[in-house]
């Protein structure tokens, strides 16, 4: 077997339309907006300096399955730009981009395989110089929604040929990714490949080392829950089929969710000076990137009571985006998350024999129950499906974020009920 090199990418989502982005200043948004493309400039670049023998692109090229002409212009440029330094692709579709999918009728180079839907196919990598160096095998959705196990198709052909899979994949049950193409690990590994070049969970994850079984994430963060550096791997295959592989952040904004704890802050201009010194630690670790930041105010002091007069979170959100709208590089408050309390003693409450002792003690048998939680969170959130604006089920969230809302309800219900808390009655 031969040594070579070669990038691996996934979910690159051209043209995602950042939802929830609506409200922000034309100049931010559309550089929110560009990102996805910007990467795939990022990730081109990247290719041509490393010399790559080829690039695997493991579905979810686009955002939607009715892909956008401008998403599939600014893809095949991209391409074109590979191939004229003779790098050939290997795309498959994923569940956002399956080949049923409205698609332009476009050109494509020379050296770009998109894989069938129908089979798994098999393409023989061959370089005038070295002859064969891999066989590349993958298959891509018909539709949105493919459920089966389509790993079991997948057989490795050359014994002297790097064996490497593009599928995209929800591995052993990822609850955090729909289930499509169900498939175990241990099925990877019955089908004798040196690389799985794995698409669909958003998050780098090398799920073995050999042979090697990799996720190399998404190319840009979309969303606060999918935070830090987001990009791609370049994999160097030794002759004897390890695979040594590096990271290479391609995003062009990055996500961020901070922590502040309240304790010790006393005024409103402590409470600003942390919060813009919290920015600047952003602004580094983006290391020269757009950023956009969620700021979670938590513990207890005595800016608790500050936060919860009038506007007063909303004004210091404002007063924050504000001085970033002309920055060259801009740290994007997308929100100020209050979870901050009084400076209550709630351990010493728990003891009190009291309506308010009574009510936590109850709270923290709920917390120690995931099922108890489960039925109390389904009945007293059932109201919340019948208004017009209900998105889904509260009550079926995840039992870490039940016990965030129950927390904060205790903390709620300790300051109203407590003489410090001021209830008016």
């Amino acid at each position: 077997m031969k040594r070579l090199r070669f990038m691996h990418a996934a979910d690159l989502h051209l043209d995602s339309p950042f939802k929830g982005m609506s409200a922000l200043p034309e100049r931010v948004r559309e550089r929110i907006r560009e990102s996805t493309f910007e990467s795939l400039k990022e990730l081109v670049g990247l290719a041509i300096q490393e010399q790559v023998d080829f690039v695997l692109i493991s579905g979810d090229v686009y955002d939607l399955s009715d892909r956008s002409l401008r998403a599939q212009i600014r893809f095949q440029k991209a391409l074109e730009q590979l191939a004229g330094q003779g790098i050939p692709t290997y795309i498959i579709h994923g569940n956002h981009d399956p080949e049923d999918g409205r698609a332009a009728k476009l050109v494509w180079p020379a050296g770009v395989h998109f894989f069938a839907c129908d089979k798994v196919e098999t393409m023989t990598v061959e370089k005038a110089d070295r002859g064969i160096i891999a066989q590349i095998h993958g298959i891509s959705y018909r539709t949105a929604a493919v459920t089966d196990n389509l790993a079991l198709y997948f057989k490795a052909g050359q014994a002297d040929a790097c064996q490497i899979a593009l599928l995209h994949t929800n591995v052993d049950g990822d609850p955090g990714h729909d289930n499509y193409a169900p498939c175990s690990k241990q099925d990877l590994l019955a089908a004798g490949m040196h690389y799985w070049a794995l698409g669909h969970v958003h998050t780098r994850n090398v799920l073995h080392e050999q042979p090697a079984i990799v996720y190399p994430g998404n190319l840009q963060g979309r969303s606060i829950r999918e935070t830090g550096p987001r990009g791609c791997y370049i994999v160097e295959m030794s002759e004897d089929g390890r695979a040594e592989l590096a990271f290479h952040a391609l995003d062009r904004v990055r996500w961020f969710q901070e922590r502040l704890s309240i304790a010790g802050i006393q005024t409103e201009q402590e409470l600003k000076d942390q919060l813009g010194e919290r920015l600047e630690r952003v602004r580094s670790e983006a290391d020269g990137r757009d950023a956009v930041v969620r700021l979670v105010l938590e513990g207890r002091g005595a800016s608790h009571g500050l936060l919860r007069k009038g506007r007063a979170l909303q004004e210091l959100t404002a007063e924050l985006r504000l001085d970033e709208e002309e920055r060259s590089r801009f740290v994007w408050v997308e929100s100020i998350e209050d979870r901050t309390a009084s400076e209550l003693d709630l351990e010493a409450m728990l003891q009190e024999k009291s309506f308010l002792g009574d009510l936590l003690r109850y709270s923290a048998a709920l917390r120690a129950d995931s099922a108890a939680l489960e039925g109390f969170a389904r009945e007293a959130l059932s109201a919340l499906q019948s208004l017009p604006q209900a998105a889904g089920d509260p009550a079926a969230a995840e039992p870490e974020r039940l016990r965030e809302w129950l927390r904060a309800a205790e903390e709620l219900a300790a300051d109203l009920l407590s003489a410090e808390g001021g209830w008016p009655g």
